[in-house]
């Protein structure tokens, strides 16, 4: 099995479920929406949901993805940048206890966090404070870090620092691996347009992509945008929520139908596709048993607060992993 290392922000995620909707006005958050916060506003918004209760939990776009991929039981490690502090402690012992590898830097600056606001409808509102997430440069990475992996997985969060972006995929390539990137967010894609084009045809084989950040990245709607994003990779990947996913490699489209699930929370969701998909991958699967398995863990995680499952839906994920590689394979 070929190991995967992840990069992205070392975040912890405090999931809260809320009554409704006028919260979200009060604090003006734009629901559904991600947004940055100053560590003023996350101490606001804190004291704003104080009377929910909460649950604390390793996040992070490509952290969820390298988690996933854990519990999988695939190999696995994850890069990030954290503060000398409880959360920073938190994420770490997290890391370590779900099963991945830590290559973690650490900052005198807060650890980054994400407040995830969920409204009954299941939809998720993200409060980020990046804090020592953000701090993460070119100059922490080196090679040797890259040794003895095979695949490199990429949040696009991480995108704006191009510098850093430039490195990691310079590395990564340096050391033979596959490079795989989740543009993770439609406002990320307008704002680094000509730079994600760039990276994407010198140095990206995977792309990772859902609607909005399709459209954002070709103008165009999921089935003209899945072939013009594979025009500048090897593996194009746009997800199309209910409707499931489409996959482009060498010209040939597979259409990946969703998992049934009824929606509690959409957190994770993405993250874990291709969580699902690049295990596949790393076992040698077929295209179409990769995107099965990213909707078979997509499917999943919806079904339950934030990007973390219990074990006994891991157990069962693990069942029907087994049913569909064999089935496929």
């Amino acid at each position: 099995m070929k190991k995967i290392l992840g990069m992205g922000n070392a975040l912890t995620d405090i999931l809260l479920q809320i009554d409704d909707e006028v919260l979200l006005t009060s604090l003006h958050l734009m629901k559904g929406g991600m947004q940055l916060v100053d560590n003023l506003q996350s101490a606001e918004i804190s004291r704003s949901v104080n009377q929910f209760s909460k649950i604390m939990v390793t996040g992070g776009s490509a952290s969820n993805t390298i988690n996933g991929i854990a519990k999988l039981h695939g190999k696995t490690g994850f890069v990030g940048k954290i503060g000398n502090d409880e959360v920073g402690t938190f994420f770490k012992n997290d890391t370590i206890q779900n099963g991945v590898t830590p290559i973690l830097f650490e900052s005198s600056s807060p650890s980054g966090r994400c407040t995830v606001l969920i409204t009954p409808d299941g939809e998720r509102t993200l409060c980020t404070f990046l804090g020592a997430s953000s701090e993460m440069n070119a100059s922490d990475l080196t090679i040797d870090m890259f040794q003895g992996y095979d695949i490199f997985h990429i949040e696009g969060y991480l995108v704006q620092d191009h510098e850093l972006i430039r490195q990691a995929v310079y590395l990564a390539k340096q050391a033979g691996l596959t490079v795989s990137l989740d543009l993770a967010s439609y406002n990320v894609v307008e704002a680094n347009l000509d730079f994600l084009q760039e990276i994407i045809s010198q140095f990206v084989d995977i792309v990772f992509a859902n609607e909005e950040e399709a459209r954002a990245f070709t103008k165009h709607e999921p089935n003209e945008a899945l072939h013009q994003i594979a025009e500048f990779c090897n593996i194009a990947v746009v997800k199309i929520g209910k409707e499931g996913s489409l996959i482009k490699s060498d010209n040939v489209k597979i259409k990946i139908n969703p998992r049934k699930a009824k929606v509690v929370d959409t957190t994770g969701a993405g993250d874990l596709y291709a969580a699902g998909f690049l295990f596949g991958l790393a076992n040698d699967y077929s295209l179409e048993t990769c995107g099965n398995l990213g909707s078979l863990l997509s499917g999943s995680v919806i079904e339950v607060i934030g990007a973390k499952m219990n074990e006994q839906t891991w157990d069962t994920i693990l069942k029907e992993l087994d049913t569909i590689t064999s089935i496929q394979n």
